[in-house]
């Protein structure tokens, strides 16, 4: 397990910096405090590799472009991810603020604007890297694990490709999970920032929508996002009113093949909770259905 003390001495020793203090935020993040300079430490799993390094790719763009992003911090030999005792770690330039609420309508806003500014500001970018967003197979054992799951999701991944196939689409870099916790917000100035570019792939850009839709709580409780991201993004209101219904929904199935594989094989130690939140999907499901 990865320490203050580990951490502390790993980014000195592979960033050659000086760290004044180094507190743990979470199992795999650290605040350092580094030559007068606020950062943030964090350690990636292996197999995710080349997504950290795509996302690194992609924040250092939009922070060249003077997008707010936190800027990562290359080591001492010019890398973004540095493999290390229990993952890869990575360096970025901290940015002020709290996480967004996603049942605040202001911060909606914020949130909407932030990601349709995103997606503009990458309109050209283009990187080796960036590969194009991996769908869902619905074809393990797991989605046994009730008798509604393995249709519901069948149901929405179907739905989907037909809506990939069958219309145009606006196609980007998409964030790939923008969940309010990667916004930051600073009431002291009203400023707002990205944290992170999580699971960068192209794809089309109303996933993300419809990704941070389901975050905020489903389509009427989004509505304020929805405008704020159609005022500062590339996407159509005709293609959102179209494309992120059906997105939504699959997002949702996506989902329910995760907290599906965690009953069935993970042997999380709160089932219980998976559970729940397996039936809070099925019940977003439904009452997405009746409102498209």
């Amino acid at each position: 397990m990865a320490t203050d003390d580990r951490i502390r001495s790993q980014v000195q020793v592979l960033w050659h910096r000086t760290v004044d203090r180094c507190v743990a935020v979470s199992a795999t993040g650290w605040r350092l405090r580094s030559e007068g300079v606020e950062l943030w430490a964090t350690l990636h799993p292996p197999v995710q590799e080349a997504a950290t390094r795509a996302g690194s790719t992609v924040a250092e763009h939009l922070f060249r472009l003077g997008f707010p992003i936190a800027a990562p911090v290359r080591a001492a030999d010019g890398s973004y991810a540095v493999p290390v005792d229990g993952g890869l770690l990575t360096v970025v330039r901290a940015v002020p603020g709290r996480p967004l609420d996603p049942a605040d309508p202001v911060d909606q806003q914020w949130w909407g604007d932030l990601l349709g500014a995103a997606h503009r500001a990458l309109a050209d970018f283009v990187h080796p890297r960036l590969g194009r967003r991996a769908w869902l197979i619905p074809d393990g054992g797991h989605l046994s694990v009730a008798g509604w799951v393995r249709p519901a999701v069948l149901a929405a991944g179907a739905a989907a490709t037909r809506l990939t196939v069958t219309d145009r689409l606006t196609y980007g870099v998409l964030h790939g999970d923008p969940a309010p916790e990667v916004f930051r917000i600073d009431p002291d100035t009203g400023r707002t920032a990205l944290v992170e570019w999580r699971t960068p792939a192209t794809g089309p850009l109303a996933y993300d929508l419809a990704a941070a839709v389901g975050y905020a709580g489903g389509l009427d409780p989004a509505g304020e996002l929805i405008d704020a991201y159609l005022a500062a993004g590339p996407v159509g209101r005709d293609e959102v009113e179209a494309a992120v219904p059906v997105l939504l929904a699959y997002w949702l199935a996506e989902r329910l093949d995760r907290l599906a594989r965690r009953i069935t094989w993970a042997g999380t130690a709160d089932a219980r909770a998976d559970w729940a939140a397996l039936d809070a999907a099925r019940v977003a499901l439904a009452a997405l259905a009746t409102t498209t």
